[in-house]
């Protein structure tokens, strides 16, 4: 199913979540391949940009293949968030949508006011919405949670307040900041947020196979579906949930060489990107994921922590194929 988030129009409504330390540009891409309809980069602060920290600029590197994409904005100031957010898209016309986080549940963002801290101040928010929304050209979206916590449920009411000052879209998870991603997601503050705004709604939590998308989408009835932790090592995961909402029928996993061979490929991606020393490290938790249900994937993760080169990492990947096959 196609969605249209103002004027930027997704082939389809399955949709890479933005995730701190995951969706970085080499995994973006293999997102993209596997027919994802939107990819967000990892949070990028507002302040940060505003500073020039050489980091920032590394995640905000976008590349034309992985398009429409969206970048993630955090702060709590509206003035600088308006700068920066009008900064960077005039700096990069790969940009499609900017999109604020109001939902990282992370200690040091949170006591900064900035994140899922943001939902208890829903006159902050419509500020920002309000400013954000008016120094740029492109659609500006929201993504929160349920609530603060049990005692503060209150998606409906901010989600009316982003759509009242600009917002074109809202991404809705379906937990609390103080269950951070414990317990289950409650999808029906997603469906209570999409009957209460004419935007549309994205619903995120839990979705892990593709019967849960088509199930979140006929409970909630939301516009599209955000993926997160379900994506982890799991690109695949958009093309089966495509062809099961399209067909209504499953396609199977892909086999150990497809595996390994996305393995080795998102390696040389990341080295390219990142360089050898912290490629080699970061895709230690990759290949976590990567591998997470396959036999001997405990023994695995032990000897892959202990590999600090590509090449040696890319032997130890050629052996696990031979070994399964």
């Amino acid at each position: 199913m196609k969605l249209k988030i103002k004027n930027v129009e997704l082939e389809n409504n399955v949709i890479l979540a933005p995730m701190a330390g995951v969706t970085d540009l080499p995994y973006r891409i293999l997102c993209k391949e596997q027919g994802c309809g939107l990819v967000y980069t990892e949070m990028v602060s507002a302040k940060a940009i505003y500073y020039n920290n050489k980091n920032t600029k590394l995640l905000l590197q976008i590349n034309e293949k992985e398009r429409p994409v969206a970048v993630q904005l955090f702060g709590s100031e509206p003035d600088l968030m308006a700068d920066m957010a009008k900064k960077i898209v005039q700096e990069n016309p790969l940009i499609d949508i900017i999109d604020i986080n109001m939902g990282c549940p992370v200690p040091k963002v949170v006591n900064n006011n900035e994140g899922s801290a943001l939902m208890k101040n829903p006159k902050l928010v419509g500020e920002i919405v309000n400013k954000v929304s008016k120094a740029i050209d492109i659609p500006l979206t929201i993504k929160i949670r349920k609530g603060f916590d049990e005692s503060s449920i209150n998606a409906v009411e901010i989600a009316k307040i982003a759509e009242e000052n600009g917002a074109a879209a809202i991404g809705v998870h379906g937990r609390t900041r103080e269950q951070y991603y414990s317990g289950k997601a409650d999808w029906n503050i997603i469906r209570k947020v999409k009957e209460s705004v004419y935007i549309p709604v994205l619903g995120n939590g839990d979705i892990f196979q593709p019967e849960d998308a088509k199930r979140m989408i006929d409970e909630t009835n939301c516009d599209g579906i955000l993926i997160g932790r379900g994506a982890q090592g799991n690109p695949w995961i958009f093309k089966r949930i495509i062809h099961y909402l399209n067909n209504d029928e499953l396609l199977s996993l892909p086999d150990i060489n497809e595996i390994v061979n996305t393995m080795s490929r998102h390696l040389e991606m990341l080295t390219n990107y990142k360089g050898e020393y912290t490629a080699v490290r970061e895709m230690r938790k990759h290949i976590s994921w990567y591998t997470k249900g396959l036999p001997g994937s405990t023994y695995i993760r032990k000897e892959i922590n202990s590999i600090e080169s590509m090449d040696k990492l890319k032997d130890k990947l050629k052996e696990l194929k031979d070994f399964y096959q």
